[in-house]
């Protein structure tokens, strides 16, 4: 079994006995660690190959999150993680490449828990991936996270009303059933409709997506490979990778840059607001540093995106 494989049966053993929203909680101080190593090959050509990116020499802005997903893992199974890595939400994503990165850069990797904030849903952490060449800070992501449990209205003061779907289409190990089913716990004032993007291209995404994405990725989370196994999790089929749909808004976004097109992508920040169900028809929407991706009028992930130049 893989260090990944070992971290979810972890995870499942240990989330029982974990109560978020538990007053005086704390994070771990740890900061998991990996060593500098070149990338393999192999999976990134299969990452590359299956979520659109084609420039051989450079690396996704996305794959270091990847890279350093066991690490997260790890970190969020331990026994001083305050919150029960079941049901944890990732619910949007920041990265930033402070220098282009290529397949044979030695990157070390860094990853830590470093807030701990409360929600008007629950309690969410962020949890920092660092990328290093030679001691140089060139790489960074923060992730969002959110653990639902009840709260009070005065355990977050100020915070702004949740998107109505706000569900990832991505964590850790299992996602809650569909938002409808806790609106009554949670009455608050739909937010306003998304502005919709002008489509660029739709993309057909078959139903062994998640196979294949978790074959590259590593993260062979059940809900994104099969049917059934998505049902345990409530889901009526399976579901693709919100850290899949990411990339792929960037290698569309990137896939002129290389032919004198716009510069490199230096950051993105990505929300998820909704799972893509396997298989589906998705658009592809963007205007100026803004995208979505779309099913109908239902916008699934909403996001913006900086270049150099």
């Amino acid at each position: 079994m893989t260090g990944l494989g070992l971290s979810l049966v972890r995870g499942a053993v240990t989330s029982p006995f974990k109560h978020a929203g538990r007053p005086g909680a704390t994070l771990p101080a740890t900061r998991e660690t990996l060593p500098a190593a070149r990338v393999a090959p192999g999976p990134l050509a299969a990452y590359n190959e299956i979520c659109g990116f084609t420039g051989p020499d450079t690396l996704p802005l996305t794959y270091p999150h990847v890279l350093g997903f066991p690490l997260a893992m790890r970190l969020m199974t331990g026994r001083d993680f305050p919150l029960p890595v079941l049901g944890l939400v990732h619910t949007w994503i920041e990265i930033t490449g402070h220098r282009e990165l290529h397949p044979a850069d030695a990157l070390e990797l860094t990853v830590y828990a470093d807030e701990l904030t409360p929600h008007r849903r629950g309690t969410e952490v962020t949890v920092v991936t660092e990328a290093r060449l030679a001691g140089e800070l060139v790489w960074e992501s923060r992730s969002g996270y959110l653990s639902r449990h009840a709260t009070r209205p005065q355990d977050a003061p100020g915070s702004p009303p949740p998107p109505a779907e706000e569900h990832a289409q991505d964590h850790p190990v299992s996602t809650p059933p569909p938002a409808e089913e806790h609106a009554q716990d949670h009455p608050v004032s739909p937010p306003p409709p998304a502005e919709e993007l002008p489509a660029v291209t739709e993309w057909r995404l078959p139903a062994d997506l998640g196979r294949r994405y978790g074959a590259a990725s590593g993260d062979r989370n059940p809900i994104h490979l099969h049917p059934v196994t998505a049902r345990l999790f409530g889901f009526p089929r399976h579901i693709a990778h919100g850290m899949w749909t990411v990339a792929r808004c960037l290698a569309e976004a990137g896939s002129g840059a290389e032919a004198g097109g716009p510069g490199r992508i230096r950051s993105v920040r990505a929300d998820f607001k909704a799972p893509v169900l396997l298989p589906s028809t998705v658009t592809y929407a963007a205007e100026g540093a803004a995208f979505q991706v779309r099913g109908g009028s239902r916008v699934h992930l909403a996001g913006s995106m900086t270049r150099e130049g």
